[in-house]
């Protein structure tokens, strides 16, 4: 069993930033690929950013390619999300997910391929 718990969120202003942290236990986190959803009223769960267990290579859909940014400290168990420049489209319940499978990263992109979620915290970004 993986316990996964995001910490972070809030209200923030278009344009501002917010940084969402998410600590993963009960397995060697090193070994876990960690990835980053959201999910807005009404709309399917999509993802967000992904970093592998391995190398640290990191993925990103296209709308958040250049303003968010994924990075992990393994020694701390913590995966982070760095969010600049959000928008009002950004507004979502986020949630943190923890995979135990190794794919090519491109495929972390699906919720199938994560085993562990956290419960998700709340962003809102008001413009």
């Amino acid at each position: 069993q993986v316990q996964v718990v995001e910490i972070g969120g809030g209200l923030v202003q278009a344009g501002g930033s917010l940084r969402l942290s998410c600590a993963a236990s009960g397995r060697t986190f090193s070994s876990l690929t960690m990835g980053w959803f959201r999910q807005a009223p009404g709309k399917e769960r999509e993802f967000v950013a992904a970093i592998i267990c391995l190398g640290g290579n990191t993925y990103y859909r296209d709308s958040v390619k250049g303003r968010f940014t994924i990075s992990r400290d393994n020694a701390k168990n913590m995966v982070y999300l760095q969010m600049n420049s959000l928008k009002p489209e950004d507004t979502a319940v986020y949630y943190c997910a923890a995979a135990t499978r190794i794919y090519h990263i491109s495929r972390y992109y699906s919720t199938e391929k994560y085993d562990y979620w956290g419960q998700g915290t709340q962003v809102t970004v008001s413009s």
